[in-house]
């Protein structure tokens, strides 16, 4: 079933590459090593990049991922041993690793539903050296990373829509039916960059974020700027930065459902005290949430804040995917909080000497886990300054810049 038109696919490819040429703070050089996993169900679209990135000269490695039932099988009749095994392979790949394409299309979202929670936390512990590798490259300049999302009958059927709606709700998001898609993401990047510098010039200490169901505050921390819109994600309109966990407080209240490791969670509700959850709570899917957010120590903790502005996002309805979930744009834009591993990136130094112990110190969270909870209601983002000057930053959906 062809969900895109040829055009379309050949701007969401063209897109995909200014997306990872954009994240990468140092310029590629040719013959630089390319990662291209790939689902099966998004295989066109794979070969379009592949042949755009070969012919721009890269080095390219083709990976597509498992089947639902190869990722079930090995969960299920793994022993502990081979869940924590790390391919020697991929050690080497990643520690000579450029750039990286991810294209998601998942076949089914429930497949692991059945599997024991620790399994998958075990699998994700001992890949968590692979991701500390490409962190670390990605900070000198060495590496960089986007991705995107391919709709599937199964993302169409856990959104409610039709393949053709849910692709039609992609090709919106991504700007594919604009003449230009890249010239048209290179001026929100423009605009967005405005927005950064602004909230980077207020000096703020604390941002606290209030709606119907939740009072929430974080402490910015020491040497913080927001990111957003760097080409990483392919849609990505959110500002977000990793503050100091340690200063975590209040409830926070997740009201757009996910999808994660097979299960579906609902209105998650988490209450914070001294930097870590000391409640937490869901309408369904409770006793995972409780089960992810004991994998490690980290998982308990933030380690994002993020803002939606309305006015670029296009997204306005649940997708059940969290690339297009967490850009929701909609009434009132989206405010969300990663539990789990923080962003060393949103550091204003010299990120490649961001060492272990200056990271520990500044109150950078470490895990396994980083999963994003979003909030759509009617907010109000307020910051307290440095100076103790009380400002609005956000409301109804968008910067107040």
């Amino acid at each position: 079933m062809n969900v895109f038109s040829k055009t379309q696919l050949e701007k969401y490819a063209d897109t995909l590459v200014w997306g990872l040429t954009t994240a990468r703070t140092k310029p590629f050089r040719k013959y630089d090593n390319v990662l291209l996993r790939c689902d099966l169900e998004a295989r066109d679209l794979g070969e379009l990049v592949h042949r755009k990135l070969v012919q721009r000269g890269f080095n390219v490695t083709v990976a597509f991922l498992p089947s639902p039932a190869i990722e079930h099988d090995f969960y299920k009749f793994s022993d502990e041993r081979q869940r924590g095994f790390l391919s020697p392979w991929d050690k080497v790949m990643y520690e000579n690793l450029n750039g990286y394409v991810f294209i998601h299309a998942p076949a089914s979202l429930t497949h692991l539903k059945d599997i024991d929670t620790k399994r998958q936390s075990q699998v994700a512990i001992a890949k968590k050296p692979l991701f500390n590798i490409r962190n670390k490259r990605e900070e000198k300049g060495q590496f960089a990373w986007t991705l995107c999302t391919y709709p599937t009958p199964e993302l169409a059927k856990q959104a409610k829509l039709s393949v053709r709606e849910y692709a039609a709700q992609i090709a919106k998001a991504c700007y594919l039916n604009e003449p230009d898609p890249t010239k048209k993401w290179t001026q929100v990047y423009k605009q967005v960059t405005a927005i950064k510098k602004w909230l980077l010039g207020l000096n703020m200490d604390v941002i606290r974020t209030e709606s119907a169901s939740m009072d929430f505050e974080v402490t910015l921390g020491e040497k913080r700027r927001f990111l957003g819109i760097s080409g990483h994600n392919i849609p990505s309109f959110e500002i977000f930065t990793s503050p100091d966990w340690r200063g975590t407080r209040g409830t926070y209240y997740a009201n757009l459902p996910a999808f994660r490791g097979g299960n579906y969670v609902e209105k998650i509700k988490l209450e914070f005290k001294d930097g870590r959850a000391v409640k937490i709570a869901a309408a369904k899917g409770a006793d995972y949430v409780k089960k992810i957010m004991g994998t490690d120590k980290g998982a308990s903790q933030i380690g994002e804040y993020s803002l939606t502005d309305r006015r670029f996002s296009k997204i306005d309805r649940f997708m059940a995917d969290t690339l297009f979930d967490e850009n929701h744009g909609g009434r009132h834009g989206n405010c969300h909080v990663a539990i789990g591993n923080a962003y060393t990136d949103t550091y204003t130094g010299d990120v490649s000497k961001l060492n272990e112990a200056l990271k520990k110190k500044l109150g950078y969270n470490d895990s396994a886990v980083h999963w994003d909870l979003i909030n759509t209601e009617d907010k109000r983002v307020t910051a307290t300054l440095k100076s103790g000057k009380k400002v609005t930053i956000y409301e109804k959906g968008q910067f107040k810049y």
